[in-house]
């Protein structure tokens, strides 16, 4: 189950509601530093912006690809550890708006983690440090540390010791 606050709403439905749970002009702000953090190349640079004008936990040389949309409502609830990827046009969330109430949820993602493109991070999900995310992964859930996930309902593929054990079979193979 994923980790997030539930606020119900009555009469429209919540996305209707939308600035009476955040202002009008975080938003706007937000919506401008993404976007111009979207195109940046430079990925010093992207991860100042996202640490200075959105309030996010961004790690030492982690790589935020191009086209990578964050939540723009509320980004502050984003960390992402050290020396990790995340993929071209990947989206993580940590808003959900539905007809009769809106959620909230933190999304930590850990140390050396790669987030393969086009995934999309719900809110409220932890991916474990050294884990691996197919590209094109819904990831609905946690991930264990220093496993391998991937697919539309994301699946384990390999545990962290499933992994460890591929790493080194392919490491004597290229020994010979």
């Amino acid at each position: 189950m994923r980790r997030t606050k539930r606020y119900h709403v009555h009469g429209a439905n919540s996305l209707w509601h939308i600035y009476k749970t955040v202002p009008f002009l975080k938003v706007v702000k937000n919506f401008i530093v993404i976007q111009l953090a979207r195109y940046t190349p430079f990925l010093q640079v992207k991860n100042e912006m996202y640490r200075r004008f959105l309030g996010m936990r961004v790690g030492d040389q982690t790589a935020f690809a191009l086209m990578v949309m964050v939540d723009i409502m509320f980004p502050e609830k984003i960390s992402v550890g050290r020396n990790s990827v995340i993929g071209y046009n990947t989206t993580i969330l940590a808003h959900e708006y539905l007809i009769q109430e809106y959620r909230l949820g933190k999304v930590e993602i850990g140390d050396e983690v790669l987030i393969g493109a086009n995934s999309t991070i719900l809110p409220g999900v932890k991916i474990g440090d050294g884990a691996v995310v197919s590209a094109g992964t819904l990831v609905h859930k946690d991930v264990p540390a220093g496993s391998f996930v991937g697919g539309n309902p994301m699946n384990l593929i390999y545990t962290k010791e499933e992994m460890e054990q591929r790493m080194k079979k392919e490491g004597e193979g290229s020994e010979s």
